[in-house]
């Protein structure tokens, strides 16, 4: 009876050491999801307030006719209505257009990047100096960027021209103030802000090629073109992927510059989308409107990333 008693204890004793064990992970298991809350409250409060509401906020009043300013109680249903004017509307559509021609800066930029970091790479030395100096741009002030090339590329007086002309030329352009020349005035600018960024992305992709396979090329005669377009190029094919996708996006962002620089003209010239959409949404108080411009911009970039992503798998060496 004795040992019966024994073990009936020691099996409860077993029994109350586990269920302490298994409380005792159940409570710090707690305590590491309360922790884990904790750090991500913020971020996720934050980006639920600031991103994921105006993002279906703004997908709801695409279909009204509202203005920020009547507050939601005036919002008016008005269905496809906003989308139907937004395509018959010329401006628009020439924004729209503009912003894709823009995009063509991108690869010109890309290859200019990659050019110049072959080179600091293999022939220049203090290459933190030179990192340094083509970084600066990306990271001074766009409003202090477009008020100096406003300077830069004035028709007349602007240091530029003035140079053209003491080389003879009688007609220089007149950049921003000449429909022709004022879209691609803006690329120039585009392309020499974003060498520095790329730059250093293409840098630390240079970093990673094994300079054994330079030494094979070498000996076997293979000339600096060839090493170039068949080594270089191909094993820098993912950081060229990563820094288009992120250009393509950034020029439909090409907000700052553009009002400073032009405020979309002359003629509507430099006019792009978000330029637009901000003078609809904050000038004419057409929220609803601007919201349906959102929305088909969002589209758009998911259709050309979607497609960049898709044609990637011919061209990208991973």
């Amino acid at each position: 009876m004795k040992a019966e008693t024994e073990v009936v204890q020691g099996a409860d004793k077993q029994f109350k050491t586990k269920k302490t064990k298994r409380n005792d992970r159940s409570s710090s298991h707690l305590r590491e999801t309360l922790a884990g809350l904790a750090f991500v409250g913020p971020m996720l409060i934050g980006t639920s307030i600031l991103v994921l509401f105006p993002m279906v906020a703004s997908f709801i009043l695409s279909f009204t006719d509202w203005n920020f300013v009547s507050g939601y109680t005036n919002a008016t249903f008005v269905g496809f209505e906003n989308f139907i004017t937004l395509f018959n509307n010329d401006v628009f559509l020439k924004s729209l257009g503009n912003n894709f021609i823009l995009i063509i800066a991108i690869p010109i930029g890309l290859v200019i990047s990659l050019g110049i970091a072959v080179i600091i790479n293999k022939y220049i030395y203090f290459k933190d100096v030179f990192k340094v100096i083509f970084f600066m741009p990306f990271i001074s002030s766009v409003v202090a960027v477009a008020v100096v090339f406003r300077v830069l590329f004035h028709p007349s007086q602007g240091p530029v021209n003035q140079f053209l002309m003491s080389l003879g030329f009688e007609n220089p352009p007149g950049w921003i103030a000449d429909t022709a020349f004022s879209l691609p005035s803006v690329m120039i600018i585009m392309i020499w802000t974003s060498i520095g960024f790329n730059l250093i992305i293409y840098l630390a992709g240079l970093q990673n090629i094994p300079k054994e396979l330079y030494e094979a090329a070498q000996i076997d005669g293979a000339s600096a073109w060839y090493q170039f377009t068949k080594i270089t190029v191909p094993l820098v094919s993912t950081t060229t992927f990563f820094l288009l996708v992120a250009g393509v996006i950034s020029s439909f962002k090409m907000f700052d510059l553009i009002l400073v620089l032009t405020n979309g003209g002359p003629a509507n010239s430099t006019m792009i989308p978000v330029v637009y959409l901000y003078e609809q949404a904050f000038l004419e108080l057409k929220t609803g409107y601007a919201s349906a411009i959102a929305l088909v911009m969002f589209i758009i970039i998911l259709i050309i990333t979607y497609i960049q992503f898709v044609g990637q798998k011919k061209w990208v060496n991973y």
